[in-house]
């Protein structure tokens, strides 16, 4: 059954305006959340996506604290991570859109959202440091 809250896809509001804008894992070159997992329970799947091994996580929630981007999420019910996969290179979310709103592209492109995050850290890390 669907649970919208375990959807990997979650829409935010820009602020001061009245549009919104879906996020989901932009599978950073970064790889934040596989660096901080302890046991190793993130990898990188066929399609090149990072993937939670359900078997080796552990649930310490530390991918999800590690993760700049908010697209870690922790599922009470089975006490595991879990992420946008790409479903092993053929998004079902994409598939399964008849307005083609959710596309998957493959390709080289600038990971703007990372270039954006670390900008961002950096400009927080020097306020609080003031």
């Amino acid at each position: 059954t669907y649970q919208p809250s375990k959807s990997v896809i979650r829409v935010s509001p820009f602020e001061g305006y009245t549009s919104y804008a879906p996020y989901t894992c932009t599978q950073c070159a970064e790889g934040w959340c596989m660096m901080a997992c302890p046991v190793g329970a993130i990898r990188i799947n066929a399609a090149g996506a990072k993937d939670v091994v359900d078997d080796k996580c552990v649930g310490c929630k530390l991918c999800t604290i590690a993760c700049p981007y908010g697209t870690m999420f922790y599922d009470q019910d089975t006490t595991k991570a879990y992420k946008c996969n790409l479903c092993e290179g053929h998004p079902a979310c994409a598939e399964a859109c008849p307005t083609e709103a959710i596309t998957f592209v493959e390709g080289e492109t600038a990971d703007w959202i990372g270039d954006f995050a670390a900008e961002r850290t950096t400009r927080v890390l020097t306020r609080e440091a003031v």
